[in-house]
């Protein structure tokens, strides 16, 4: 009987069922997230309530067992979204759980492999993005960010943005998910909101600021030294729209 474990969309909900699969006699074939469940036949779907208990359990575990790096490794995994990513993660903590510290030099594992190979492509997006955000002015005396990633790191930017941005009032709008971050007061707020947001009107000095930030682009760039290739490399064009000297 092939077994599919089903949880909710939350990192919580992932290491419940991880905990679960570890102290269960019916083991997952896989581990799913609710809304991707997959239709099939033969297949018994167990459904995991989240327990925020159980989730701390497994991340107490993997840092003390392992490393905290690894820790990280799972919750990249997890934001990548990516098909699968949740059976990775899963058995990439089984293996972690058995190996302990000298699990990622296992770089025979297939699961080691997809694990690093998928956090290295979420941490290369987060660091573009920590240098590709764009703050403008909007009514309100807001700052707004709109951007558009591969992988949901709204999080993990927002987190970043509240330390540098400490003392400002801003939004960081991830418009491929519908949802923002909202900061004030030193906290910050992650909610789903409508695909309009970013047709905000700006006001009329931050528009003075973008003309003259881009005009400043275009009069320091000297034609002869343009390698159009190596500016790409460092500024993908896919994260073109949202900058303003673009």
């Amino acid at each position: 009987m092939i077994i599919y474990y089903i949880c909710d969309k939350t990192f919580e909900g992932l290491l419940t069922a991880v905990y679960d699969a570890y102290y269960n006699s019916e083991k997952p074939d896989k581990i799913l997230p609710k809304d991707n469940a997959q239709i099939e036949f033969f297949v018994k779907k167990i459904k995991i309530q989240t327990d925020n208990e159980k989730a701390e359990k497994v991340m107490k575990a993997l840092k003390d067992k392992v490393s905290s790096h690894a820790l990280k490794k799972v919750f990249y995994v997890f934001i990548s979204e990516l098909d699968n990513s949740y059976t990775i993660a899963y058995n990439y903590i089984k293996l972690a759980f058995k190996m302990g510290k000298e699990v990622d030099s296992n770089l025979s594992n297939t699961d080691v492999l997809a694990i690093d190979s998928i956090y290295r492509k979420v941490a290369r997006e987060i660091h573009l993005m920590l240098g590709l955000t764009r703050f403008r002015e909007i009514s309100q005396n807001v700052l707004y960010a709109p951007i558009d990633v591969e992988y949901n790191i709204l999080t993990i930017l927002s987190s970043h943005f509240a330390e540098r941005l400490q003392y400002e009032r801003w939004i960081i709008h991830d418009k491929k998910r519908s949802i923002a971050s909202f900061y004030s007061d030193n906290v910050f707020n992650i909610v789903q909101v409508d695909k309009e947001l970013n047709k905000r009107l700006y006001n009329e000095k931050e528009l003075i600021y973008q003309d003259l930030w881009k005009r400043y682009f275009k009069s320091t760039a000297i034609k002869g030294r343009l390698n159009p290739k190596l500016q790409m490399n460092f500024m993908p064009k896919k994260y073109w729209s949202n900058l303003i000297e673009k």
